[in-house]
């Protein structure tokens, strides 16, 4: 039986072209494959706005997390009455509206009732998954409506994962059982499941959540659980580009990358991908394509196994944030890396996931990479708490200093010499503080107001050695 995966973003499915789009996708896919597993995410904003709600909560704002429920009742009602719908499913459709919303409501009111006591987690991503379990109510009666079995289901019956909440690591074993128990049998019925992205819950059933961007991850879970042949992200980008478009302006798609080199340009802060998908599919050598949801006959990018024999190449340069830390002295760093990424965890939820150092007898620089996944204001937060706590290590003479660090992706970059040498060229005299190579990736570490400019040089770069 031939499996296929495909998420789509909060772009596809929040708006009436996006969905006409994944209608369409859907309808032709269902004839070419056996099986078909649909992965949606919550409509564009609306995890932020849930986010919100959950912080206003917190403060016992009800004010406040009443008007973010009210506005996000309105935007989706009007999205439903804008669907090609019959009465039975519109008004259906409403009603879930409506309860997931009460519900959402009521874990707010739980968390206003706690004001001052420490906040329970799993309520918190009970709130912010709501939007998830929206958005696959609305696909799955758009199949419905055009004769395809489609039927939304939480993945917190499926996933089953640890209880770091917030950021949550699936258990691939416990969640075939569970897939195999209950979702197999409805893909033997050729019913079409729309499976929340992003979400999933303890072995005893409390909720979590896999991190912001966390529908890919799903998919990927998905994908090796129900051993699919392919998956499909389908995003609002042509595929996987040279650089992100928001910021250089003449990006390119890059029609094949390895797995490594994917994971690489996500965990150095490429946003079209999450960082956690890639590993388990790498490891059951499923093909990964990104694919845009407007331009479905564009072939997109295809993630696969690298040849043993593949040239070395430049392929991307991306950025994103970090924090830099240099003292006047030489010596162990561990006693500081464990208290960055405790106090990173406690702030975000997430891990320092990289750590680039530089030290000489007279001075020492570390970088920890901050993961686009910890949210927006995760470096800010960091910065404040680390104030409080820098003090308390035995060397407490560190400076902290924000930081751009931008990587160039490729292939075998670690047999092209003249790499480093040509980046450094490239840079035209701006001040590097840390340097890191590796064999899919080399990484420079730069002042904040020099990134943009760093990330445009390097980009150049890349298109020049093609």
């Amino acid at each position: 039986m031939s499996t296929l995966v495909m998420k789509f973003g909060g772009t596809s499915v929040g708006m009436t072209t996006g969905l006409t789009q994944v209608l369409s996708i859907v309808l032709h896919e269902a004839e070419r494959w056996d099986q078909l597993l649909l992965v949606v995410s919550a409509l564009e904003g609306v995890t932020d706005a849930l986010i919100e709600a959950s912080h206003l909560a917190q403060l016992s704002n009800r004010r406040g997390y009443r008007r973010i429920a009210a506005t996000l009742r309105t935007r989706h009602l009007a999205l439903i009455e804008q669907l090609p719908l019959g009465p039975t499913e519109r008004v259906s459709l409403q009603a879930d509206v409506d309860r997931l919303l009460f519900d959402m409501l009521d874990l707010c009111q739980s968390l206003a009732d706690r004001h001052g006591e420490k906040p329970n987690p799993e309520v918190i991503d009970s709130i912010i998954g709501t939007g998830e379990r929206l958005s696959s109510r609305i696909v799955a009666a758009l199949l419905r409506q055009n004769g395809l079995r489609g039927v939304a289901i939480d993945a917190t019956d499926l996933i089953v994962t640890d209880n770091v909440y917030s950021n949550a690591t699936p258990n691939l074993e416990l969640t075939r059982e569970r897939i195999n128990e209950l979702l197999a049998p409805m893909l033997e019925r050729k019913i079409i499941p729309v499976i929340t992205g992003f979400i999933a819950s303890t072995v005893t059933g409390k909720p979590t959540t896999l991190g912001r961007g966390g529908s890919d991850y799903t998919a990927s879970v998905l994908a090796v659980c129900t051993d699919a042949a392919e998956v499909w992200i389908w995003a609002d980008v042509d595929g996987i580009m040279t650089s992100d478009p928001r910021e250089v302006s003449d990006t390119q798609v890059i029609p094949l990358m390895s797995y490594d080199e994917a994971a690489e340009l996500a965990s150095f802060g490429a946003r079209i991908l999450h960082a956690r998908m890639i590993g388990p599919l790498k490891r059951r050598r499923v093909p990964l394509r990104i694919r845009n949801v407007f331009k479905p006959q564009a072939a997109g990018t295809l993630v696969t196994a690298q040849p043993d024999n593949a040239a070395p190449s430049l392929k991307a340069v991306t950025s994103t944030r970090g924090l830099g830390l240099t003292a006047p002295h030489g010596g162990p760093i561990h006693q500081l890396a464990a208290l960055v990424d405790e106090t990173l965890f406690g702030v975000s939820g997430t891990h320092a996931g990289v750590t680039i150092a530089g030290q000489s007898s007279s001075h020492s620089f570390v970088c920890f990479v901050i993961s686009t996944s910890a949210g927006s204001d995760a470096l800010h937060n960091l910065q404040v708490a680390l104030e409080e706590r820098l003090p308390a290590l035995p060397e407490n003479d560190w400076t902290m200093m924000p930081v751009a660090v931008i990587t160039v992706i490729g292939t075998r970059l670690d047999s092209l010499h003249s790499l480093t040498p040509g980046v450094l060229n490239a840079l035209d005299g701006i001040r590097v503080l840390a340097l890191a190579p590796g064999r899919s990736s080399l990484t420079l570490v730069v002042e904040p107001q020099r990134g943009e400019h760093t990330l445009r040089l390097l980009h150049q770069l890349i298109l020049n050695s093609g």
